[in-house]
């Protein structure tokens, strides 16, 4: 099976899975973090074109407003937590707070290192709630990047990707790396643990992405650990048996 054919497999039967997930009132949150480049795009995408858009949600992260600088950090997130059965991804996070708010100096030492504890009591508390937390780390090399940010320049359609930021950013990738050393150290948690795949293909990478995704969310479905609370999908088989058996116009 080519990469393509088994990148539609896989979609298919995440597809299913949502769909079982969503019966059951299952909520799952996705936390997608990387370096720029590292493929980001590409595989949201590719989750967007086969799950249900009314039970999947992307939230994009960038730099706080006025208002959300005035609120506790986390406040701008708990926000876009799923209700019961959706499922909510974040492109880049609440771990910006440990990664470019650290490197970049937005905020002293002091409040970046108690942010972990926080980040923590945070994930345990939506996992308490019995949200599903899964966390993902696209990981590429220096060289991949350059290449990467390469083919963005050359290509027309592409250029808008590049910004000064990304080639700020690259010029701190020493700083970075070790930030995201301590993230994962610190922030690697029984309830949320880190997955780091190898993004350097990136074929390779989101089929390993939907395999993880399959595997932790079937795992959760074969362990018993799905919410009982009826859902109102649930109720819909019965429903459309009825309206079919009522139909006068048959």
């Amino acid at each position: 099976m080519n990469n393509t054919a088994e990148l539609k497999d896989l979609q298919q039967q995440l597809t299913l899975l949502q769909q079982q997930l969503r019966q059951q009132g299952q909520s799952v949150v996705i936390v997608l973090e990387g370096m720029d480049a590292a493929g980001k795009g590409g595989l949201i995408r590719r989750l967007a074109w086969c799950l249900d858009p009314r039970g999947f949600r992307v939230w994009p992260t960038s730099a706080p407003d006025e208002r959300e600088r005035q609120q506790h950090w986390l406040q701008r997130f708990w926000q876009h937590m799923p209700a019961r059965g959706d499922w909510a991804l974040f492109d880049r996070s609440w771990y910006g707070r440990v990664l470019v708010e650290r490197v970049e100096q937005l905020v002293p030492p002091k409040v970046w290192q108690q942010s972990y504890r926080q980040i923590n009591d945070f994930e345990q508390t939506l996992a308490e709630d019995g949200g599903k937390i899964i966390k993902i780390w696209l990981e590429i090399t220096p060289q991949t990047q350059l290449l990467r940010f390469r083919e963005r320049y050359n290509n027309p359609l592409k250029q808008w990707k590049l910004t000064d930021e990304d080639l700020r950013n690259r010029a701190r990738w020493d700083d970075y790396q070790q930030a995201k050393t301590d993230m994962l150290q610190q922030t690697s948690t029984a309830q949320a643990p880190w997955h780091v795949l190898d993004a350097n293909d990136k074929q390779q990478a989101r089929l390993a992405a939907f395999q993880l995704l399959l595997k932790e969310l079937t795992g959760l479905a074969q362990t018993g650990l799905l919410q009982t609370e009826s859902h109102p999908d649930s109720h819909f088989s019965a429903a459309i048996e009825r309206f079919f058996a009522d139909d006068k116009r048959q």
